[in-house]
């Protein structure tokens, strides 16, 4: 009874804060723009880095541009975002180079990495541009990749397009990023003072994602936006 006591005492707590959110949404937005991103965007990084070095690096490729790109990822995967992105002065160029040269599917891929590490350097405005490059058949990079340039958006306050990425990852019905992307959508929706479009938002990962994370909390959102 205690432990069932913490938890409704808990999310009490989180109903507050949300409502209190609401009541200065433009300043919420400005200080807790991490939290937006709620961290997610880390989650969406390692998901998109591991599947994009398993399928376009791991498989041999005879192609250039897939050498430069494994070059540049092993700074990638060290952490090291600024010889990822520029290059070492000697054997690898970088992914902004190579997203810059080549104009296939090497390219964008370099396009996708060259915004994940200008995200990860917190400059949100090369983010988007190379993130906005990037496109592919693939049910999990690519809403990943949507996901991540909405969250780009949102820290350069463009609220618009952040809602249109967020819908556009949400649109491909990953079963990991679509809940996530539904609930950035919802939320940003609610700071723009769109209740209706949030609760839409909302009610679709209680429908379509019941077993998701973003659902055990979802009806104090949708309480919300009502």
């Amino acid at each position: 009874m205690a432990k069932k006591n913490e938890e409704f005492a808990k999310q009490d707590e989180q109903l507050q804060e949300v409502n209190e959110a609401l009541t200065g949404a433009g300043k919420w937005i400005e200080d807790n723009a991490t939290m937006i991103s709620w961290c997610v965007a880390g989650i969406a990084v390692v998901v998109m880095a591991v599947i994009a070095v398993n399928q376009y690096i791991i498989k041999p490729k005879a192609l250039e541009a897939s050498n430069e790109n494994a070059k540049a990822a092993v700074y990638f995967q060290a952490g090291d975002f600024d010889k990822a992105l520029k290059g070492d002065d000697a054997e690898c160029i970088g992914f902004e180079a190579i997203a810059d040269e080549y104009h296939n599917q090497q390219g964008e891929l370099a396009a996708l990495y060259a915004g994940i590490c200008y995200f990860e350097k917190g400059e949100y405005e090369e983010a988007a541009k190379y993130l906005s490059k990037f496109s592919a058949d693939d049910l999990n990079i690519d809403p990943a990749a949507s996901q991540l340039l909405g969250d780009a958006y949102v820290e350069l306050q463009e609220y618009g397009k952040a809602v249109k990425a967020f819908e556009a990852a949400a649109a491909s019905g990953n079963s990991l990023i679509a809940p996530m992307s539904l609930k950035k959508a919802g939320i940003v929706y609610l700071h723009e003072g769109e209740k209706s479009h949030a609760l839409k938002a909302f009610k679709a990962i209680k429908e379509n994602y019941p077993s998701s994370a973003e659902a055990q909390d979802i009806d104090k959102y949708i309480a919300t936006a009502e």
